[in-house]
Parts: C-alpha cells; structure tokens; sequence
C-alpha cells in the first residue's frame, strides 16, 4: 500500500510540472495573439515605423518567456532540493537574460536600420555603427549573466584593461582604421549613399563603412575598398553634401558676328525645356547663361543647368547638347570651327645659321 501510495506521488510530482510548462505554452499562443493583435491595431493609427519594428521583435520571444515563466514556477512545486532549485533557477535567469539581449539587439538593429529615422542623423546606418551597438547589448548582457552566476567581473575587466593595452601595441594599424571609421560615421560628412569622389580619381556611391575599410561602388558597377584611416586623410569630393542638387556648367562659344541677346535668349529657352523634359533635370530651376572670354574665334560662355542628383548630369549635358546644336542651327546661330593662320613665308623661309 505504503509503495502504491509512493509511486502516486512521484507520478503526481511529475504531471504537476508538466502540466504548468504545457499551461505557461497554451496561455502564451493566447496572450500574444491578444496582445500583439492589439498593439498592431495601435501601431496602424500612428505614422512612426518604431512600434511596428517593436511588435516584431516582441512577438518573436514572447512564448519562450512564457515557457521560462512556467518552467520557474514548475520547479517552484517539484520536490527537489534546495541546491538543484537554486542551479535550475539560475539557468532559467540565465536563459531570461540572454533572450532579452538577443531581443534588444534584433530591435536596436532593426531602428537603426529603420528607413526616415530621427536616430540617423545622429547614429548613420552602416555596419560599423550596427556592429558595435551589437557588441555594446551582448557585452553589458554577458556581464549581467556573469553577475548573475556569482562570479565576479572585476577581474575581468581588469584583465582586459591590461590585455586591451597589449592588443592597441600590437593592432596600432587595425585600432586606427577602427576610431577612424567613427569618425567618418559621427562627423556624417561621408554618408552611406552619398557619391563621392577620391582625391586618385575614383568616384562612386558608399555602400558601406566597415571597421575596417569603406566600399565604394564605382559606376562600372566595382567596388573600392578604402582603409578608415586613409579615407580621413584624403581629400575627398561628396556630391551629395550638403544636398544631392548640383550645378552642371555647360561651356559653349559662339561666332563674333552673332546677337548676343539673340543667342542668350534661345539658349535660355533650351534649357528650360531640358530641366523640364529630361528625367534627373529640376523642373522650377531657371537656367541662365554668363558669357566670360573673347576666344581666338568665339565668344565663350557657361550655361549653368541643374540636375537632382550626380549621375543625372550626364543625361542632361547629353540632351542639352543635342536639343542647342538642332536649335543653333534652326535660328542661324554659328558655333565656329578652331581657326589657324598659317604664315607661308615664314614657312619657306630658310633657316640661315
């Protein structure tokens, strides 16, 4: 009877555990079809796209922390010893902390990458920044796992005080390239997107600002890859700063015999029918002309156009070009050819020595 009794008991020590482990489940498939159902019909009344990156983030771990919850209180009712509640209660703080850090990093990671953010101006979307807001979240959590366990960090940090000044001795050149890279993200006068131009020629869009080194895409479609370090001391060209708008100068000459105002008034008129016809031309820009040089056999001027971005002002050099030349020939206009005179007696003269 007394063993009848016993084998009751431990069958009933084990339903009762399990049965708040598969209640904990059950009531977190509920709670966070509710919860977030809701939170998702809040978030559609406002315009920021935070409370969207949030709900995803939450509904994610929300049921391996109901599992971690109903797990606690189960061995809360087991009638194992004090020690073994102890050591399980600290793996399941232990396995708590890490999900929320993991969770703290996805959501930090998904605001910074959040397109039209207010925390861009400050903290620019590049593998470097995402990087070390990483390292920063895992960092602080393995410390509160650490303190969490009874072990002590202060030696630890202590440690990579003094290991920290070994590894600067020894990586001078990889730590340069490092604190360089925070810099050209903090300064944000070199953006990831903006079309630069390097002081060797080279010119493209950034694509990213590592740790290491940054990649520039040039319009071949290759990639430049330049270390931090130089990067901040190169003289640098960035099209995109302070905006993407952008002057094209055009230089053109004309014939000494033409109307000036004649010419200044169709060149003006063909202008402003590219800025309005031709993709990447500003619409409401008003083009105008400065003449500047009498040339050995032109009247020389710039025609100054704009365009929205860089790349668009070859397009419209390409069609400003074309639709001037049609319409020069149209009005009378002459755009003259390089003269030379030759002096043919000089030509024949002989050399006497």
């Amino acid at each position: 009877m007394n063993k009848e009794i016993f084998t009751l008991q431990n069958l009933w020590d084990v339903i009762v555990p399990v049965v708040i482990i598969i209640a904990a489940f059950i009531s977190g498939l509920i709670l966070r079809k509710i919860i977030i159902s809701r939170l998702i019909r809040l978030s559609e009344k406002t315009h920021t796209q935070a409370d969207d990156i949030v709900i995803k983030e939450l509904n994610r771990p929300f049921i391996f922390w109901c599992l971690l919850a109903g797990s606690y209180f189960a061995i809360r009712v087991t009638p194992l010893s004090d020690e073994w509640v102890v050591m399980s209660g600290k793996a399941i703080a232990v396995l708590a902390i890490f999900s929320v850090t993991v969770f703290l990093a996805r959501l930090t990671i998904g605001i910074l990458n959040m397109p039209g953010g207010k925390l861009r101006q400050f903290l620019p979307d590049s593998s470097l920044t995402q990087s070390m807001a990483k390292i920063f979240i895992y960092a602080f959590g393995v410390l509160i796992i650490l303190n969490t366990l009874g072990i002590s960090i202060a030696p630890i940090l202590t440690a990579f005080g003094l290991g920290g000044l070994a590894v600067a001795l020894a990586l001078q050149e990889t730590l340069s390239n490092l604190f360089a890279g925070f810099y050209i993200t903090l300064s944000r006068q070199i953006r990831v997107g903006d079309f630069v131009k390097l002081e060797s020629g080279e010119e493209g869009y950034v694509v990213d600002i590592g740790w290491r080194a940054t990649r520039v895409r040039m319009l071949p479609n290759n990639v430049v890859l330049i270390p931090n370090s130089k990067l901040a001391q190169s003289v640098i060209t960035n099209y995109y700063f302070p905006e993407q708008e952008m002057a094209v100068l055009v230089q053109v000459g004309v014939h000494y015999d033409s109307d000036l105002e004649h010419v200044e008034r169709v060149t003006i008129e063909v202008g402003e029918k590219v800025m309005k016809e031709v993709r990447g031309g500003v619409p409401e820009f008003k083009p105008f002309i400065r003449y500047h040089t009498f040339g050995d056999f032109s009247i020389n001027f710039t025609v100054i156009l704009r365009a929205k971005e860089f790349v668009d002002n070859y397009l419209v050099k390409h069609e400003f070009i074309k639709k001037l030349h049609k319409r020069y020939n149209d009005e009378g206009i002459v755009i003259p050819y390089p003269i030379r005179a030759i002096n043919n007696s000089q030509e024949k003269a002989e050399i006497k020595v």
